[in-house]
This record gives structure tokens, sequence and C-alpha cells, in this order.
């Protein structure tokens, strides 16, 4: 598998293979001494503990792209690891070429998803909704216009009555929008909320 990688790899313009590892714990140690800038990860790696290894990745090397190679299909999986800190999802089963698509969208700063599980995180907007590239490409879940605003505006610390006043709504209106939010993103608190947005790569300020 990571010769083949490796193989694909080399077609791709200025990237250069820094080295490759094992286990979790070979991960760490060429993390420490490569300044590597992104990651394909394979989640069935030994030593990986799931999703919570991607937040730990993110946690210890903030720039670093992560981009996950799995079997798993399953939409929640797919949702799980970019609520993680995940900048990419690819699949054991997808067509090869996906990989350097998916390397070309995470250095432009967006996020590429495999086309078979593209279903799990949607972005259709409604018939009257106006889709706003930056937060369409970063969000995992669908969200409506609206909720992708707000959640643009979360790292930057704003109250429900910001919001209100921003987007020329009540600031009840502004709390029950965080609210579904929150609850579309599996997040309990606005800690959570902003640690979420962060993690996407939404500037904080």
């Amino acid at each position: 598998m990571r010769e083949g990688l490796k193989q694909l790899l080399s077609t791709v313009d200025e990237l250069t293979v820094s080295g490759e590892a094992a286990d979790a714990e070979a991960v760490h140690r060429l993390l420490n001494e490569n300044s590597a800038d992104l990651l394909i990860l394979d989640l069935g790696m030994p030593g990986v503990s799931g999703f919570q290894f991607i937040a730990q990745l993110r946690t210890a090397w903030p720039e670093l792209r992560v981009l996950v190679l799995t079997a798993n299909v399953e939409p929640r999986s797919v949702r799980a690891a970019f609520s993680a800190g995940a900048n990419g999802y690819l699949t054991k089963g997808g067509d090869p070429s996906e990989l350097i698509a998916a390397i070309a969208a995470i250095r432009t700063g967006s996020a590429y998803v495999a086309e078979e599980v593209r279903f799990a995180v949607n972005q259709h907007d409604g018939p009257n909704e106006t889709p706003e590239p930056t937060a369409a490409i970063i969000s995992p879940v669908t969200l409506t216009r609206r909720e992708r605003q707000i959640l643009g505006m979360i790292p930057h610390g704003v109250t429900n009555r910001d919001i209100a006043s921003r987007l020329g709504i009540s600031p009840l209106t502004a709390r029950k929008h965080r609210e579904n939010l929150m609850r579309k993103l599996d997040l309990h608190s606005g800690a959570e909320l902003t640690a979420y947005a962060v993690r996407l790569g939404l500037p904080a300020g």
C-alpha cells in the first residue's frame, strides 16, 4: 500500500515524501524529526486510537494537514474524522486518482471527501438560498446558509447579540440558529463550537 502511494505521490508537482510510518509511534517520531505539512493517515495503523488520534496530532502540530485513508465508509465516521480535525477523507476502495485531487484541494485550503462517501457530507442548499463558498467548503455537515454565516463568526468570540446585529435578526433568532448549529454538529458548549470552527481552519480574531 505504501509503495503504491509513493508512486502516485511522485507524480505530484512540488511534493516530497519526507517519511513513512508503520504505526502511531513512528508517526510521532517522524513528525518530530521532519517539517511535514501533510500527513496521509491510515486509521487502521497499529496504535492509532481512531479519530482521537487526529485531534491529538492537530493539537501537537496545528499547521499539519491530515488526509485520512481508510476502509471505513460509514457516514458517521466521515463526519467524526472532520470534527476531529481531518482535512480530507479517502476510502481504500476509491479511485487512486482521488489522492491527487485531495492533495490539490487541501493545498488550497479546501476539504476533500471521497466520492464514495460524499453523500455523507452533502452541502445542498435550499432552492432560495445562495451558497457561500468558504463555509460550504469547510463544513463537513449539511448547514443552512445562515448557520454557515454564524459558524464563520464563532472564532471571533461573538455573542448572540453581536450575531443579531451583524445579520439583522433578533437576538432570540440568533440564539436559535446557534443552538441548531450545535445540535447538528453534536457539540455541547460554546467552547466546543469555537474549537470545532478553529479546527476547520476558520480564522480567529
